[in-house]
């Protein structure tokens, strides 16, 4: 874990600050009462009402409401959870699961038919979970008492991975209803149950008694959401919650050092250029906006050095990645500064989720307007833009991508974000060349093999210029004194956990 650096700041605010400290603090101590719940502030709201088949899933995952039938560890490496064993056949497209002895929350006990049928729910989810839309079909069948039967219609040495996806959680029958809606709440299978949502600002979890793990130590989680960094930091310092999520880089100086847990992760912040229509259709034009980008300016200004520079769609926290990178070959030359002064105002987005990012945006116009561009800042909450991103309705988009998220390996990354066919496609790139080394590298059993064939095609990515790295992020969360257990996990997969609690 990396010390957090204490930034100077003036003195009557500093006073200021202390005074609201103190002010807040006493009655913080005690806010928690003696019940032993948990308060977690966390920075993005429900988008799909807690659906387990969008970004929703993650939350319930970092809540430790869902589970699938595997999970990974920090290594991206699929472990038991609902099944406590695998093994593969048929050359990789079947990989048969022995089921744990398991209930739901509802009572009703884990079967391979409760797996089969939620397995295929994900399958013809509406729009469909990438981890699922970017690989082989997938079917499921029971295949004796206790076990599973999941096939491919390819070969997909990451089956097991996938399968610990968010959005291939477990739930019980009556999670379906006939509306289509899924319901989550009370029919999952993890340590804690999901027993209020109020809209988009709360939601309160109860201990699941009947987890196959044991009982969670913490009776129950109430949970804010809060789009606002600045609002979560405050939360923490206050006494007013026990972890805050994702705590900005200008909230770290103000905050009690202990109270601090930087942690590395493979998270990449990227500029992403819609290749499609519009200004960056021109790949010279994409290369100037390249060429504009000032990458340590931007960690000294925005992120205060809580930042890597970039190496590639792959950073520090994808460890293996630095050994066996290639050169960036092929790359366009950038338009002279008196062709960029002749295109349209481009559109520059992000969210407002992450704190850094809207500063970010405006530090990067400035740089594109030194370069030539003439700029328009579009900047609201994340809910709000993804479909447009994903419609190609701006020029830039610039967002934080955890690299590891869908699969534990970066593959289904490229999948999903840099081909034709591309769930998540932000720069609606579609080129042979991207998509032919992103299938070379998907059909590769080995893994080291494998990762040399990722390294190719993050290569052929960056020759399109369609994305531009701009730092490899590190995450700050915020956990009291005397809360322990917190997981600090660096695929963002994991918060709260059966082990986490007061003090």
């Amino acid at each position: 874990m990396s010390s957090i650096r204490r930034v100077r700041i003036p003195a009557l605010a500093a006073v200021a600050l202390l005074s609201a400290g103190a002010l807040t603090a006493c009655a913080g101590q005690d806010s928690g009462g003696s019940d032993g719940r948990l308060r977690v502030s966390m920075a993005f709201p429900p988008a799909q009402a807690m659906s387990p088949y969008g970004d929703d899933a993650v939350t319930l995952s970092r809540l430790s409401v869902i589970e699938g039938l595997t999970r990974l560890d920090a290594s991206g490496v699929a472990k038991p959870a609902l099944a406590a064993s695998w093994k593969p056949s048929d050359g990789d497209r079947s990989w048969t699961f022995t089921l744990r002895k398991a209930r739901f929350q509802d009572g009703t006990r884990v079967t391979p038919e409760a797996v089969v049928r939620s397995l295929e729910h994900a399958a013809k989810a509406s729009p469909q979970p990438r981890v699922l839309s970017d690989a082989g079909k997938l079917t499921a069948r029971a295949v004796g008492s206790g076990k599973v039967r999941v096939t491919s219609s390819e070969p997909d040495a990451l089956l097991p991975q996938r399968l610990a996806n968010p959005s291939l959680a477990v739930l019980s029958g009556a999670a379906y209803t006939k509306s289509g809606k899924v319901k989550v709440a009370g029919h999952a299978t993890g340590p804690f149950t999901l027993t209020k949502l109020d809209g988009t600002s709360s939601a309160t979890l109860d201990r699941n008694d009947r987890y196959w793990g044991g009982r969670a130590k913490a009776p129950g989680v109430d949970v804010t959401f809060s789009a606002n960094g600045t609002t979560r930091a405050n939360a923490l310092r206050s006494g007013e919650t026990d972890i805050a999520e994702y705590v900005p880089v200008s909230q770290a100086s103000v905050l009690d050092e202990r109270q601090l847990r930087e942690v590395p992760t493979a998270r990449t912040n990227s500029l992403y250029m819609n290749t499609r229509k519009g200004v960056f259709k021109d790949p010279s034009l994409r290369a100037a906006a390249r060429k504009a980008i000032d990458s340590k300016a931007l960690i000294k200004s925005v992120y205060e050095g809580h930042a890597d520079e970039p190496e590639g769609l792959f950073g520090p926290g994808v460890k293996w990645a630095a050994d066996k990178r290639q050169p960036v070959e092929g790359r366009a030359e950038p338009a002279s500064k008196a062709e960029v002064k002749k295109t349209k105002t481009i559109t520059l987005a992000t969210y407002t989720n992450r704190p850094e990012l809207p500063e970010a945006v405006t530090a990067l116009q400035q740089q594109f307007e030194k370069a030539g561009f003439t700029v328009k800042q579009v900047v609201r909450d994340y809910a709000r833009m993804e479909a447009d991103a994903l419609a190609g309705k701006y020029d830039i988009f610039v967002q934080a991508r955890n690299t590891l998220l869908d699969t534990g390996d970066p593959v289904s990354y490229l999948e999903s974000d840099f081909t034709c066919k591309g769930s998540f496609n932000m720069s609606q790139l579609c080129d042979e060349d991207v998509d032919r080394a992103v299938a070379d590298a998907a059909g590769t059993e080995s893994t080291g093999k494998r990762q040399q064939a990722e390294m190719k095609a993050e290569a052929e990515v960056l020759r399109t210029d369609a994305v531009v790295p701009l730092l490899h992020e590190r995450f700050i969360q915020g956990v009291a004194d005397g809360v322990e257990g917190v997981s600090l996990d660096p695929m963002e997969r994991t918060l709260v956990t059966a082990d986490t609690r007061r003090g």
